[in-house]
Protein backbone atom coordinates (compact mmCIF):
# COMPACT_ATOMS: atom_id res chain seq x y z
CA UNK A 1 0.00 0.00 0.00
CA UNK A 2 2.82 2.37 0.63
CA UNK A 3 4.13 1.87 -2.89
CA UNK A 4 0.91 3.26 -4.27
CA UNK A 5 0.98 6.09 -1.33
CA UNK A 6 1.02 8.96 -3.93
CA UNK A 7 -1.77 7.94 -6.11
CA UNK A 8 -3.91 7.16 -2.53
CA UNK A 9 -3.13 10.20 -1.65
CA UNK A 10 -4.72 12.16 -5.07
CA UNK A 11 -7.65 10.04 -4.84
CA UNK A 12 -8.29 11.05 -1.23
CA UNK A 13 -7.96 14.29 -1.97
CA UNK A 14 -10.83 14.04 -4.55
CA UNK A 15 -12.72 11.85 -2.47
CA UNK A 16 -12.91 14.16 0.25
CA UNK A 17 -13.36 17.40 -1.76
CA UNK A 18 -16.70 15.44 -3.17
CA UNK A 19 -17.79 14.66 0.54
CA UNK A 20 -19.86 18.41 0.97
CA UNK A 21 -21.23 17.61 -2.73
CA UNK A 22 -22.74 14.42 -1.81
CA UNK A 23 -20.63 11.72 -1.93
CA UNK A 24 -20.32 9.02 0.60
CA UNK A 25 -17.20 7.50 1.84
CA UNK A 26 -16.75 3.93 3.06
CA UNK A 27 -14.14 1.06 3.96
CA UNK A 28 -14.24 -1.69 1.80
CA UNK A 29 -11.45 -3.87 3.75
CA UNK A 30 -12.17 -6.78 0.79
CA UNK A 31 -11.29 -4.62 -2.11
CA UNK A 32 -8.43 -3.21 0.29
CA UNK A 33 -9.75 0.68 -0.88
CA UNK A 34 -11.32 3.37 0.49
CA UNK A 35 -14.48 3.66 -1.42
CA UNK A 36 -16.29 7.18 -2.30
CA UNK A 37 -19.87 6.85 -3.81
CA UNK A 38 -22.27 9.07 -5.56
CA UNK A 39 -18.86 11.23 -6.48
CA UNK A 40 -20.60 14.30 -8.47
CA UNK A 41 -18.05 14.62 -11.07
CA UNK A 42 -17.04 12.64 -14.12
CA UNK A 43 -18.96 10.73 -16.84
CA UNK A 44 -20.02 8.31 -14.98
CA UNK A 45 -18.59 4.45 -13.34
CA UNK A 46 -15.95 4.51 -11.49
CA UNK A 47 -11.73 5.52 -11.15
CA UNK A 48 -9.40 3.67 -8.91
CA UNK A 49 -6.48 6.08 -7.64
CA UNK A 50 -4.50 3.73 -5.62
CA UNK A 51 -6.28 2.60 -2.68
CA UNK A 52 -9.49 5.06 -3.18
CA UNK A 53 -12.23 4.19 -5.69
CA UNK A 54 -14.21 7.00 -6.81
CA UNK A 55 -17.59 6.20 -8.15
CA UNK A 56 -20.85 8.42 -9.50
CA UNK A 57 -22.87 5.68 -8.64
CA UNK A 58 -24.66 4.05 -5.16
CA UNK A 59 -23.04 1.25 -4.78
CA UNK A 60 -19.91 -0.65 -6.09
CA UNK A 61 -21.97 -3.90 -5.93
CA UNK A 62 -23.52 -3.72 -9.06
CA UNK A 63 -22.96 -5.48 -12.37
CA UNK A 64 -21.57 -3.66 -15.51
CA UNK A 65 -20.28 -4.51 -18.73
CA UNK A 66 -17.29 -5.76 -19.65
CA UNK A 67 -15.32 -3.22 -21.74
CA UNK A 68 -15.08 -6.31 -24.90
CA UNK A 69 -18.94 -6.41 -24.75
CA UNK A 70 -19.85 -2.98 -24.86
CA UNK A 71 -16.81 -2.59 -27.47
CA UNK A 72 -19.43 -5.05 -29.01
CA UNK A 73 -16.20 -7.81 -29.41
CA UNK A 74 -18.10 -10.76 -27.72
CA UNK A 75 -20.70 -11.30 -25.30
CA UNK A 76 -19.67 -11.80 -22.31
CA UNK A 77 -21.92 -11.93 -18.62
CA UNK A 78 -21.99 -8.85 -16.69
CA UNK A 79 -19.34 -8.28 -13.86
CA UNK A 80 -19.47 -6.60 -10.35
CA UNK A 81 -18.08 -3.34 -10.64
CA UNK A 82 -16.29 -3.63 -7.25
CA UNK A 83 -14.47 -7.04 -8.60
CA UNK A 84 -13.06 -5.10 -11.57
CA UNK A 85 -11.68 -2.01 -9.35
CA UNK A 86 -10.31 -4.53 -7.11
CA UNK A 87 -8.19 -5.68 -9.77
CA UNK A 88 -6.87 -2.25 -9.85
CA UNK A 89 -5.89 -1.71 -6.87
CA UNK A 90 -3.89 -4.88 -7.09
CA UNK A 91 -2.29 -3.17 -10.35
CA UNK A 92 -1.58 0.33 -8.22
CA UNK A 93 -0.09 -1.77 -5.15
CA UNK A 94 2.16 -3.88 -7.35
CA UNK A 95 3.42 -1.00 -9.90
CA UNK A 96 3.23 2.03 -7.54
CA UNK A 97 4.29 5.26 -9.23
CA UNK A 98 4.47 3.32 -12.44
CA UNK A 99 0.96 2.39 -12.53
CA UNK A 100 -0.85 5.63 -14.20
CA UNK A 101 2.25 6.23 -17.13
CA UNK A 102 2.09 2.63 -17.92
CA UNK A 103 -1.71 2.58 -18.00
CA UNK A 104 -2.08 5.70 -20.51
CA UNK A 105 0.64 3.86 -22.42
CA UNK A 106 -1.10 0.97 -23.07
CA UNK A 107 -4.00 3.39 -24.47
CA UNK A 108 -6.28 4.74 -21.53
CA UNK A 109 -9.64 3.82 -21.05
CA UNK A 110 -10.49 1.45 -23.12
CA UNK A 111 -11.38 -2.20 -24.26
CA UNK A 112 -7.38 -2.08 -26.41
CA UNK A 113 -5.69 -0.87 -22.61
CA UNK A 114 -4.30 -4.63 -21.17
CA UNK A 115 -5.15 -2.73 -17.93
CA UNK A 116 -8.54 -3.03 -18.78
CA UNK A 117 -8.97 -6.26 -19.92
CA UNK A 118 -7.14 -7.73 -16.80
CA UNK A 119 -9.61 -6.44 -14.68
CA UNK A 120 -12.33 -7.71 -16.57
CA UNK A 121 -10.89 -11.04 -16.52
CA UNK A 122 -10.38 -10.91 -13.13
CA UNK A 123 -13.68 -10.10 -12.53
CA UNK A 124 -15.14 -12.86 -14.54
CA UNK A 125 -12.96 -15.39 -13.18
CA UNK A 126 -11.39 -14.29 -9.43
CA UNK A 127 -7.95 -14.68 -11.33
CA UNK A 128 -5.58 -13.11 -13.75
CA UNK A 129 -5.47 -9.07 -12.40
CA UNK A 130 -2.22 -8.53 -13.45
CA UNK A 131 -1.98 -7.20 -17.03
CA UNK A 132 0.85 -9.04 -18.87
CA UNK A 133 2.13 -12.64 -19.13
CA UNK A 134 3.52 -14.61 -16.07
CA UNK A 135 3.21 -13.61 -12.28
CA UNK A 136 1.56 -12.51 -10.72
CA UNK A 137 -1.54 -14.06 -12.39
CA UNK A 138 -2.80 -16.22 -9.86
CA UNK A 139 -5.64 -13.02 -8.64
CA UNK A 140 -4.07 -13.35 -5.19
CA UNK A 141 -2.40 -10.55 -3.29
CA UNK A 142 -0.06 -12.17 -0.70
Amino acid sequence: MAWALPNTVAGLAVGLAALPFGARMRLRAGDLALAFDGVPWGPGGALTLGNVILHTGDSLDGDCLTYAHRAGLCEQRTVRLADHERAHVYQYMALGPFFLPLYFLCGGIGVRNRFERAADRYALTGRGWWPWPGPPMDGRVD
